[in-house]
């Protein structure tokens, strides 16, 4: 047993001096001390010759000290006692190629490229050497011929890649989709790496090519995952109704499953396609067998017309609404239909009495304290808008209590420090916000902390809050839907606290409210004061932004849109906008996504 211990110990303290040596030659070759590395490889290799990183050590070691020749025997040495393993010729090509002695380089690439034919085991090491040395077009052929030998050697992943990094779109395209075929467990790698591609711009050329790649296969091999492929390709360029053709075409040849005609409904609405959102939905309404999917899919279409309608569409609307509950009842499975229908009672027909009804009505309805929060949720912001603080802090207070552990009770609490913001108890709404900032949702968090500065910067200089309390009160206006009052409540806080704290605050919310009115060049105008007034301050980076948002997809600027974006690239590294500013500035440029 002694002996044992004594030998373990032994073995342990050998490796431990071996990783030390190795560190030790490691760190002399990336100080540039090739003599004193090649020195301690070469005592490392003396010791343990099958290793390859002692090995590599030596030659690379006389290769940086221009020693080539050595390098050279060393490796032809190697080769002639490893059953001339063909992947050394690559190495002694790339000693040769060191020496800008490329026609002997080439001889060896060739050689250890033609020992396929003959030992087809060593395609895999071969090709991996020559990208080791970033010879791609050797490394492929090396994959290449080795199927090309063996149709169950199976490549294309590894030649996907080469061919991407070759800027061979197409056939990087083409082995991802013999991947897909064979397995479809590489349908999200795929996937992934076409979004590095594919863009918006359905005329670039990636997305050409991959279209036309995937009707060829469509034609030859009519599978449903070529229409789905190019449903996805159609969304990315937000060409909604050439996605709808290759979605109603999986519907009729699947299994009668809409929920992908549902699923593309919601993205072109998120895109604002509403037109083409309508269209959809309306096809799967007329198809679905389903109760519950009808019900579904007609609420969703209710408020697709309510997102894009005047007040001369109301009449219809709350007709519709009315129709739709009284087909399906008031259940707890209507409750978010219930919800919605008193919302646009409460806040755009101004009927909040008769919305407050149906909501204490739906509250004697539900099956679970998840649903009585969500319906009290509802009730409470609807008593906000009347100003009803006291009653609507009841309700707020009250679901925390019902849903303690869910997002919706954290939603809860903001709405509280909010609630307290409106009614000009700024003290208290702070006390809330800066429990809400360590939120585990991140939105809530990012906005009680906004809020928190908000009451915070404008609060130190003018004790009295005035300004605050006329920003509190616009604020409150554009809750309650009352976008014109709130906006001159703007225009006389920034007549009355020019150069104040608050009036970047106010020049900024004055702008996104102009966006809901359509009213674009005001709200261009406000984010240019932003950015030339307060152009090193808290909102730079958002009026950057949405200024650039504006040009983009309002103001048919997209020179303009390119410059803010770049400007927020460059100058606001921290910002949230950070990330969607680099892509949208690449779209702009034509770049390739990564």
């Amino acid at each position: 047993m002694r002996c044992f211990l004594f030998i373990l110990l032994w073995c342990c303290a050998g490796c431990g001096l071996f990783a030390q040596s190795e560190q030790l030659a490691k760190n002399f070759f990336d100080q540039g001390k090739y003599e004193k590395a090649l020195k301690v490889y070469e005592k490392l290799y003396e010791e343990n010759p099958a290793n390859p990183i002692f090995f590599n050590g030596m030659v690379e070691s006389y290769q940086q000290m221009e020693d080539f020749a050595a390098a050279e025997r060393l490796l032809v040495d190697r080769m002639n006692n490893t059953a001339n393993n063909p992947s050394i010729l690559i190495e002694i090509g790339h000693n040769f190629e060191l020496q800008e002695n490329t026609e002997k380089a080439t001889r060896f690439y060739d050689e250890a490229l033609q020992s396929i034919e003959g030992r087809p085991n060593y395609a895999y090491s071969i090709a991996r050497s020559f990208e080791q040395y970033n010879l791609l077009e050797y490394a492929a052929k090396a994959y290449e011929r080795a199927m090309d030998m063996n149709g169950s050697r199976n490549y294309n992943l590894q030649l996907a890649r080469i061919y991407g990094e070759q800027g061979k779109i197409e056939e990087m395209f083409s082995n991802y989709l013999d991947l897909i075929e064979t397995d479809m467990k590489f349908y999200g790698l795929a996937n992934r790496e076409f979004n590095r591609y594919i863009s918006e711009d359905g005329t670039s050329e990636a997305n050409q090519i991959l279209r036309k790649l995937l009707l060829k296969r469509l034609q030859e091999n009519p599978t449903l995952l070529y229409n789905e492929m190019l449903s996805w390709l159609f969304v990315q360029q937000k060409d909604f109704d050439k996605a709808f053709a290759q979605e109603k075409a999986i519907f009729k040849r699947g299994n009668g499953d809409l929920q992908g005609i549902l699923n593309l409904a919601v993205m072109a609405r998120d895109a604002k396609s509403y037109e083409e959102a309508k269209e959809i939905i309306a096809y799967a309404i007329g198809e679905s067998p389903s109760k519950t999917f009808n019900l579904r899919a007609r609420h969703f279409l209710l408020n697709l017309e309510l997102e894009t309608a005047g007040r001369g569409e109301y009449s219809k609307i709350e007709n519709d609404f009315k129709d739709l509950l009284e087909e399906f009842g008031i259940s707890p499975e209507t409750l978010d239909l219930q919800i919605d229908y008193a919302n646009f009672m409460a806040f755009r027909l101004d009927k909040k009495e008769e919305a407050i009804s149906l909501l204490k009505n739906s509250s004697e309805n539900v099956s679970s304290k998840f649903h009585l929060a969500q319906v009290k949720m509802a009730l409470a912001d609807i008593l906000v808008v009347e100003e009803k603080f006291n009653e609507a802090l009841i309700y707020y207070s009250q679901i925390q209590n019902l849903v303690k552990n869910d997002e919706i009770a954290q939603n809860a609490r903001f709405k509280v420090a909010k609630t307290s913001y409106y009614k000009g108890d700024f003290k208290w709404a702070k006390t809330q916000l800066d429990i809400l900032k360590s939120s585990t949702s991140q939105l809530i968090a990012n906005d009680a902390m906004e809020l928190s500065l908000l009451i915070q910067d404008n609060s130190l200089e003018d004790t009295t809050q005035t300004a605050l309390t006329k920003f509190a009160k616009a604020d409150l206006l554009a809750f309650q839907k009352k976008n014109t009052e709130a906006i001159k409540a703007l225009d006389s806080l920034l007549f009355h606290h020019k150069g104040e704290k608050i009036e970047d605050e106010a020049l900024f919310s004055q702008a996104k409210l102009y966006e809901e009115e359509k009213n674009f060049k005001k709200a261009e105008t406000n984010y240019l004061e932003i950015i030339n007034s307060y152009g090193k301050d808290i909102l730079a980076d958002n009026a950057h932004y949405f200024l650039a948002e504006l040009y983009a997809n309002q103001l048919n600027d997209p020179d303009k849109a390119k410059s803010y974006y770049e400007q927020i690239i460059f100058n606001f590294a921290d910002s949230i906008y950070f990330v969607e500013a680099r892509k949208k500035y690449r779209i702009l440029r034509g770049d390739t996504i990564e």
